[in-house]
Order: C-alpha cells, then sequence, then structure tokens
C-alpha cells in the first residue's frame, strides 16, 4: 500500500497540482494586496475619498462607525465593499489566467507548426521521372 501511495504522489499530475495550489495561493496574495493597496485607493480617491472595504448595509438599526465595529457587535450587516474588492480580485486574476493561457497556445501553435515536408529521396525523384515520361508516352 506505501509503494502505491508513493507511486501516486510521485506522478506528474500529483506534483503538478500541488506546485499550481502553492503557487496559486500566493499569487491570490499578490492579486489581494494589489486590488486593496494599490488599485481601490486611487478609485475610492476618485469617488471622494470612498473606502470600499468599509462599505455596508446595517440591517440591524444601530448606528456603528465602522464595518469592524458593526461585526464586533454582532450586527446582521451586508458588507457589499468587500464584494466589490473580491469581484475586482477575480478579475484580476481571471484577466492574468486569460494572459497565461494564450500565450502558452501560442507557445504551443509555434510549436505544433508543420515542419517542411522532407525532400523526396533520390529513389522517388527517379520514380517520379518514370512516371512523368510513361505520361507523356501515353
Amino acid at each position: 500500500m506505501l509503494k502505491e501511495f508513493k507511486e501516486f504522489v510521485m506522478k506528474g499530475n500529483v506534483l503538478d497540482l500541488a506546485i499550481a495550489v502553492v503557487i496559486g495561493a500566493a499569487f491570490g496574495k499578490i492579486i489581494d494586496s494589489l486590488v486593496a493597496d494599490v488599485i481601490m485607493p486611487p478609485i475610492g480617491m476618485a469617488l471622494g475619498n470612498v473606502d470600499f472595504s468599509n462599505l455596508y448595509i446595517n440591517l440591524s438599526g444601530g448606528e456603528y462607525p465602522s464595518l469592524a465595529e458593526a461585526k464586533k457587535a454582532g450586527a446582521a450587516v451586508i458588507a457589499y465593499g468587500a464584494f466589490i474588492n473580491t469581484i475586482i480580485n477575480f478579475l484580476i486574476v481571471a484577466l492574468a489566467l486569460f494572459m497565461v493561457v494564450r500565450t502558452a497556445n501560442r507557445l504551443r501553435k509555434q510549436q505544433d507548426a508543420p515542419a517542411a515536408p522532407p525532400e523526396p529521396s533520390g529513389e522517388e525523384k527517379l520514380l517520379a521521372e518514370i512516371r512523368d515520361l510513361l505520361k507523356a508516352r501515353a
């Protein structure tokens, strides 16, 4: 059983998947930082110093100065600002993956491009000449 498990783990697909998960998790953190620290502040500033991560609808009726305090108090809230950030994260990840797949497809097409047909051998050339001479006689 241990031998079978070792063979399973050492297969290329399992290792590729494990590497993809680790890289994907790291990439997700990079995208989260890009959205929260680079993209959203200028958008918020352009819209009148709006902090998207702090936008929410309070369903409980109480007054809370921030989303963190509303959550701390256990108030029912709809945190639509966090949802907006998540949508932007998704769009950036989707765009990045699209660019990677597009590049990989282009490289694959270049590799799979048909090679020029090989030059006919001397024997094939001679047979073609004989064929042409026989066609000319008929």
